[in-house]
């Protein structure tokens, strides 16, 4: 299960005119707390961004699912109504979810939501899509970190 925050970060950009403008960027980072969500965004950010920077704010963004795909290059959330039926009633219960898709247009993130959940049991319903002004997406990878967990130790035994 990922545990996914949304940070802000504030620094310079060069704009396509040339000028330096202060801008303030949203991210999404997979971390357990508040402070690994820190360290991940600066250690991810920092050879993206020459000079200074600054985390702005950072708050739990609750997706319960996401769907990252290579192709896209922006970020839609989507409303999705779970379908059950109480068994007592009959009646159906509709339980709302949020969930992340990365895609090129709104057309294409419903495709990929449609293709991410066609593995589940349950019925659902698209309530809505909209685009997010998310920059990038920094799932965990566990690789990464065992490999350069593995190299600063060896860097420590001096070997």
């Amino acid at each position: 299960m990922h545990n996914w925050f949304e940070c802000k970060i504030n620094y310079e950009k060069i704009a396509e005119d040339g000028i330096q403008k202060k801008v303030t960027e949203p991210y999404l980072v997979d971390a357990l707390s508040f402070t690994e969500a820190e360290a991940r965004i600066i250690e991810e950010m920092r050879p993206y961004i020459s000079g200074e920077f600054t985390v702005m704010d950072i708050r739990r963004a609750r997706y319960s699912e996401t769907f990252l795909n290579d192709k896209g290059d922006r970020f839609y959330k989507a409303k999705i109504n779970m379908i059950t039926l109480d068994e007592k009633s009959g009646t159906e219960k509709k339980t709302p979810v949020q969930m992340l898709a990365q895609a090129s247009t709104i057309h294409d993130a419903i495709s990929v939501i449609d293709t991410g959940m066609k593995g589940t049991m349950a019925d659902y319903v698209i309530a809505s899509v909209t685009e997010t002004a998310l920059m990038d997406v920094f799932p965990f990878v566990a690789e990464a970190r065992t490999i350069k967990k593995s190299e600063e130790e060896i860097a420590a035994s001096g070997e």
